[in-house]
């Protein structure tokens, strides 16, 4: 546990005291222009209803299609991902996990979650002017695109999110301490960082860049699922017994549709059918399978033989990395990246993982959160103009973009989501476990969590 605070304050302090010390370095005062917040939709507030002007109807289109894709990246995409890696006797434990998180979270969303995300102006959370969507009509537009588009898209971003922490503490914890988990760091949690960084809050006016969720979806989710993977502790037999994934095929049909999946996510966060989503789709393709190579070679040359599960699990850091990046990078930029996350991911599921000393069951920080810092941090620095990127849309002049001013504040922001996250999850599994309890029994574990929590078995033979 003191490891935990120690890495959670030092991450935390050296990103916030790297901003504050650089920021002197920061040359340009950044002037927002609509039009650039036009192209990235996904940073700007909810626009005002319109009962004027029509709706863009390709718009419309690509961004109902962009939702159902980040539908199918998390079921069954995620939930086949991480089932794959449990063991039989908690398959379905896992897939419960992830489909019920997934019912909630977007219902908490469309009750008070978009109202607080994405309404009022304050610097951390918006207002509940919008609760239960009751002032919005079908004739109210944000940005091209009917309103309710927008709050069906950003609710499955809610979702994911939340369900990418279950990865974390699979295979031990009780059904009732992931619920009362879920409600809690997704209130307290996602809600003020989306606000934060994509609703108009205090890093949203510094102009931090996070296209789809570098630090919103994947530092918040890993960050969450370290703290909950050290105070769950190991689970039984860790480090004695080999915990073997019980369907690699599993796994490998859920990584691909999330990597099918992230075209919404990733491309979707454009907001329109446009130049910068189509920048987006290759940058996903790019960066995915550079990392998918750059971890098996890294793979075959440290261990011997180059493995599914690491091909697997270097689409997913490529696809974490690019995502804060995805439309405001080149296309080399985004191999570059790619290259690096598959080489730095693969470190932090063994090398960092056996430094930290948590049993993050399926890796949940070693790829979402190494992967998102990454992505985060270097987004500042790909976005150049003289690297090939299109330099920060969200300033008048993208073009203006300093490499070391932009940098001062895309570390400003993994500093705060490392503090606000861990601070969040903490109390939020701390009410838990005095409420019900955390862990399952002994008894209960070593059975299985399909068996003893859901009264059902994943495979009858």
């Amino acid at each position: 546990m003191k490891r935990l605070f120690a890495l959670l304050i030092l991450l935390g302090a050296v990103c916030l005291g790297t901003s504050a010390w650089a920021q002197e370095a920061a040359v340009t005062e950044p002037v927002v222009s609509e039009a650039a917040v036009a192209v990235a939709v996904e940073t700007a507030p909810a626009a005002e209803p319109s009962e004027v002007t029509p709706p863009d109807t390709g718009n419309t289109a690509w961004m109902l299609t962009s939702t159902m894709l980040v539908i199918l990246m998390t079921i069954p995409g995620l939930a086949l991902f991480y089932g794959g890696l449990a063991r039989s006797k908690n398959m379905l434990s896992v897939l419960m996990h992830v489909f019920v998180i997934f019912c909630l979270t977007t219902f908490l969303w469309c009750v008070y979650g978009y109202s607080l995300a994405f309404s009022g102006t304050g610097d951390v959370v918006g207002d509940l002017g919008k609760i239960f969507l009751w002032s919005i009509t079908i004739d109210h537009l944000n940005g091209t695109m009917p309103e309710y588009v927008w709050v069906a898209f950003q609710s499955t971003f809610a979702a994911i999110t939340t369900a990418l922490i279950v990865g974390a503490f699979a295979e031990r914890i009780k059904f009732s301490a992931v619920v009362i988990f879920a409600v809690l760091w997704f209130t307290f949690s996602y809600v003020p960082m989306a606000h934060i960084v994509w609703g108009g809050g205090f890093l949203a006016a510094e102009y931090a860049m996070d296209f789809a969720g570098g630090t919103v979806v994947h530092i918040n989710a890993g960050i969450a699922g370290l703290v909950g993977a050290y105070l769950l502790g190991k689970r039984l037999g860790f480090g004695r017994e080999a915990f073997t994934p019980h369907s690699l095929t599993l796994t490998m049909v859920g990584a691909s549709l999330l990597w099918v999946g992230w075209f919404g996510f990733n491309a979707g966060s454009a907001g329109a059918a446009n130049g910068t989503a189509g920048l987006a789709f290759v940058n996903t393709i790019l960066a995915t399978a550079a990392a998918v190579l750059s971890w098996i070679a890294t793979e075959a040359v440290v261990k011997g033989k180059p493995s599914m599960l690491g091909a697997a699990s270097g689409a997913v850091a490529g696809l974490v990395a690019v995502t804060p990046a995805a439309g405001f990078i080149g296309p080399v930029g985004a191999i570059v990246l790619g290259l690096l996350a598959g080489i730095i991911c693969l470190w932090g599921v063994s090398g960092l993982k056996k430094l930290l000393g948590a049993d993050d069951a399926f890796d949940v920080f070693g790829v979402h959160g190494v992967g998102g810092i990454l992505g985060a941090i270097l987004t500042g620095v790909l976005a150049s103009p003289d690297l090939g990127g299109l330099g920060n849309t969200l300033l008048d002049d993208p073009k203006s973009m300093t490499i070391a001013g932009q940098l001062v504040t895309q570390v400003k922001s993994v500093g705060v989501t490392i503090l606000w996250s861990g601070i969040v999850a903490f109390i939020a599994y701390k009410i838990a476990d005095f409420t019900v309890g955390l862990r399952v029994s002994e008894e209960q574990e070593r059975e299985g969590l399909d068996i003893t929590s859901h009264g059902e078995k994943a495979y009858h033979y």
